[in-house]
């Protein structure tokens, strides 16, 4: 699975407490499935929940979620475009620690294709398909994280 791998590698590269203590930053696969439907080939689809756990977090959740929605428009789009999906497509929990801190935690629904083929050998190959890209309406370049990392504000144009 690639995508629980990608999602990290964009968290920590986005999110601006986490930048110098990526530890803090845990990531399970929980209720995972591989649904097939042996059509014409093997090909395959991962089914999973992936539970994203920030320890004692400082920010605001604002940090966090511009960022997923951003990853999610371009590697999974239809929990943001399918209403149904979008329902149960994102939860969260939050243990509140003190007044500055948390642990939050969001649990995704997650698929990924896997494209089975053979090679000139008669080997099976592997192929994860992306999703077809668009570009996302809530996506905006002008979108920044606060000046400290501890928020989110938008940056009108002129």
């Amino acid at each position: 699975m690639n995508k629980p791998s990608a999602l990290r590698a964009h968290l920590l590269t986005s999110i601006y407490e986490l930048k110098h203590s990526p530890e803090r930053l845990l990531i399970f696969i929980n209720n995972g499935k591989v649904r097939c439907t042996s059509a014409r080939t093997i090909s395959f689809e991962y089914i999973f929940n992936l539970q994203i756990i920030l320890t004692d977090f400082a920010s605001h959740p604002d940090s966090v979620i511009l960022p997923l929605l951003d990853w999610l428009g371009a590697h999974q789009p239809e929990i943001l475009e399918n209403l149904s999906s979008a329902t149960e497509g994102i939860q969260f929990e939050v243990d509140i620690l003190d007044n500055s801190r948390v642990d939050l935690s969001l649990t995704l629904c997650l698929t990924e294709r896997v494209v089975v083929g053979k090679d000139d050998q008669g080997n099976y190959t592997t192929h994860h398909s992306s999703e077809p890209q668009k570009v996302a309406n809530f996506s905006d370049p002008s979108w920044v994280l606060g000046t400290q990392g501890t928020g989110s504000e938008w940056v009108l144009p002129r």
